[in-house]
């Protein structure tokens, strides 16, 4: 029995919507940025304890204008935990949609990795006397083993 763990068409007009929404999502999210792995390793982050903090102190700040000087600390912070607001939820959706995605790719790949598999193994029983022979090599080229040395004469005669 063949493995159908999904079976998705799409129609010309389907992917010419979802290229279309993604286009409008790149355009629309423009302001996302991409930080190196360096960036990444020498920033501050804010963790779920250290949310909790950088509210309260936003907060503070907000109620307090007087208490930093202009030039210390602008506005910005508090544009950015707004932003941190608006951003989040939007990409707990994308996340769900993305690993949905993620998972619908692994079980194509899976039920066609399962029919291949079935028909090479039909190829080995019948490939000769079909005039296959040739396909059956070249499929069965995926599971070589590269890399063992050939035999020695010394080894064959131990």
């Amino acid at each position: 029995m063949t493995q159908n763990l999904i079976s998705l068409n799409f129609t010309a007009d389907q992917l010419q919507a979802v290229d279309t929404a993604i286009a409008e999502l790149e355009t629309q999210l423009a302001g996302l940025i991409a930080l190196t792995k360096p960036q990444k390793q020498v920033l501050r982050k804010m963790g779920n304890k250290s949310e909790a903090f950088c509210r309260q102190a936003m907060r503070v700040l907000e109620q307090n204008p007087q208490l930093a000087p202009p030039n210390l600390v602008s506005a910005t912070p508090l544009q950015d935990l707004t932003a941190l607001d608006q951003l989040r939820p939007r990409m707990v959706r994308l996340s769900r949609l993305s690993e949905r995605a993620a998972d619908t790719d692994l079980a194509l790949g899976s039920d066609v990795m399962d029919a291949s598999l079935k028909v090479y193994g039909l190829l080995k029983l019948t490939g000769r006397s079909e005039g296959l022979d040739g396909l059956r090599r070249e499929l069965g080229n995926r599971f070589s083993r590269a890399g063992r040395p050939p035999e020695t004469p010394e080894a064959k005669a131990a």
